[in-house]
């Protein structure tokens, strides 16, 4: 009988760890449309970052989950300006405070849609776009992203075993 309660809470125990360390740490989510395009395409499966936003501002260039009310679904897109910085697009390309993003990772070109440039990002705020811009619903369409509704960065791809590694 000690034994059984033994394995019982170290099972319990285990279990607890495991579920509070996906939900708070580290998690597997999946890339569920073709607004990444081509760093990232419909069903890879990355790993998400859920600690370091809680220490760190997001940088430009990350590639991030968000989960909240500017959008109903969740979504990963690409940091492209944070608070302070100003954004333009001209001529399909973006500038930002002034000078053009190089961007090796965009596919198409690059046009301002409802959002009225330039815009400045909000104290609290980053700016996103994906990186299919021409087949993107982003910042674009529903403005600065709040930096709560950050779920985490993605920071490697695990699925399919052909693309495994790191993201950039």
């Amino acid at each position: 009988m000690k034994e059984i309660k033994d394995w019982t809470l170290s099972l319990g125990i285990a279990v607890v760890g495991a579920l509070l360390f996906q939900n708070y740490v580290y998690a597997q989510t999946e890339v569920h449309n073709v607004s990444m395009q081509n760093t990232l395409v419909e069903g890879q499966r990355l790993i998400e970052d859920k600690w370091s936003y809680r220490f760190n501002e997001p940088k430009q260039g990350d590639i991030v989950i968000i989960n909240g009310p500017e959008h109903e679904n969740r979504l990963v897109k690409r940091v492209i300006a944070v608070e302070g910085q100003t954004i333009d697009m001209r001529e399909g390309n973006v500038y930002i405070d002034g000078q053009k993003l190089n961007e090796p990772y965009a596919k198409g070109q690059t046009f301002a849609g409802l959002v009225e440039v330039p815009f400045t990002v909000p104290k609290g705020h980053v700016f996103v776009l994906g990186d299919n811009r021409e087949h993107s619903s982003d910042s674009r369409s529903f403005g600065p992203v709040k930096l709560d509704s950050l779920e985490g960065k993605a920071v490697f791809r695990v699925w399919p075993i052909d693309a495994f590694g790191g993201l950039s």
